[in-house]
């Protein structure tokens, strides 16, 4: 059923890349709409990200009128009815409306078609499903509007059905639920996720580091994820453990530092014990490699921080840098768990703000001077100079620094000669 509203705050619809898109496509028999996600989020009040427009143009049409008004145009999925129109340096995607013929997974076999209610319904949920035309009128053909008010995420049509089509709707159940759902779930749908859950092995690392990584930053990640752990929805994911507490306890952490929400942080938390955790979530989600090194890194000996004083804290920083610090800092702080005495741990991670670590004084050429030969000998002396220099909380003055030297020198000497 169609059940017409106003947009009353939209003025992407007034000017604008997508607005004159739209007034392109819209008339002499044709009609354009925006869909999705802007019609979604402008609803809720919150920033818009791309606008798509859907039309009932043929893609022939749309990339004939784009050249006649001067307009490039990219056949990114021709084949599926879309063409990107580049408007102001604004690339805006235009799908034709399709409808499906037959219907076997993503690999779905559709027509173009002319009926608005019929693309509606081929959508993942009622939410996604709202289209607004040029007059600013919200069409509605799937109770999305009642769902927006009410902040639930639901299934357009039988759940089981539409995550059989596509097995990534799962993942995208808890992420639309986390970033624009309130209270509880909605049962068919988390239930009928948790029947399918096999599916989930089935889907690429790539889609799958897409979605969860979106997830973990949302604002109501922590009752989406926990909801998966109840349901055993992570284990096919990351194949391993999840860890619900540590996930809440850094959640809390940012905050109290006042950190934007972050990742790779939130997922060392949520899945990551050892050093072995991180190698295999940085290849079943196909992570970059500085994802990966960052998350490896994390998962090393991160307990040694847990009560440290500020001394031995100044040491991790300077071998570590800040941002690798910080970050297995506050896993040890997640690990600790959401009741730990946040004083000390901000403290601690706070220490990159307040002190910068001094260069190391020493270098090659203070211990060739001491009668240190070149080569591999050189090295271990420097580390053994450095790890004095560190031990004795990081001395500037010459004299100090001559008796590390000193030191260290007759100490590589003397093992070498027991």
């Amino acid at each position: 059923m169609n059940n017409p509203r106003v947009l009353a705050d939209a003025p992407w619809l007034a000017s604008g890349a997508a607005a004159r898109v739209l007034k392109l496509l819209d008339g002499n028999g044709e009609e354009a709409r925006v869909v999705g996600g802007a019609v979604r989020n402008a609803l809720l009040g919150i920033p818009i990200g791309d606008v798509d427009i859907a039309t009932t143009a043929l893609p022939a049409e749309v990339v004939r009128r784009a050249k006649a008004a001067g307009i490039k145009s990219v056949p990114t999925g021709i084949e599926h009815g879309t063409v990107t129109l580049v408007v102001e340096a604004h690339p805006i995607e235009v799908t034709t409306l399709r409808e499906d013929i037959e219907t076997f997974g993503r690999k779905a076999k559709v027509a173009f078609g002319r009926d608005w209610a019929g693309d509606a319904h081929r959508r993942d949920f009622t939410i996604n499903a709202l289209s607004v035309g040029f007059d600013g009128i919200v069409h509605d053909y799937t109770s999305g509007l009642e769902d927006i008010a009410a902040r639930r995420v639901r299934f357009i049509g039988d759940p089981r059905q539409r995550i059989e089509e596509d097995f990534l709707r799962i993942l995208r159940f808890f992420r639309f639920h986390a970033a624009f759902g309130a209270g509880e779930m909605d049962r068919p749908g988390y239930l009928a996720c948790i029947a399918a859950r096999g599916g989930l092995a089935t889907l690429s690392a790539e889609r799958l580091r897409m979605e969860i990584l979106k997830l973990l930053i949302a604002d109501g990640a922590l009752g989406s994820i926990t909801a998966m752990v109840d349901g055993g929805l992570l284990l096919p994911v990351f194949g391993g453990i999840a860890y619900p507490g540590p996930f809440a306890a850094m959640i809390a952490a940012e905050r109290v530092l006042g950190l934007k929400a972050d990742a790779i942080r939130r997922l060392g938390a949520l899945a990551v014990a050892v050093t072995e955790d991180a190698r295999r979530l940085a290849s079943r989600l196909r992570l970059s490699n500085a994802e990966g090194k960052r998350l490896d890194s994390m998962g090393h000996r991160w307990w040694r921080l847990a009560g440290m004083d500020e001394p031995r804290a100044r040491r991790r920083l300077y071998r570590l840098g800040k941002e690798a610090y910080r970050d297995r800092l506050m896993l040890a702080w997640a690990r600790a768990g959401i009741d730990a005495d946040s004083k000390p741990w901000r403290e601690l991670a706070l220490l990159p703000e307040r002190w910068n670590a001094p260069r190391f004084p020493l270098r090659a050429a203070d211990f060739i001077a001491r009668g240190v030969a070149e080569g591999p000998v050189l090295g271990q002396v420097l580390a053994l100079a450095e790890d004095a220099w560190l031990a004795a909380d990081f001395p500037l003055d010459a004299a100090a620094i001559a008796a590390i030297a000193d030191q260290a020198v007759a100490r590589f000497n003397r093992d070498i000669r027991t």
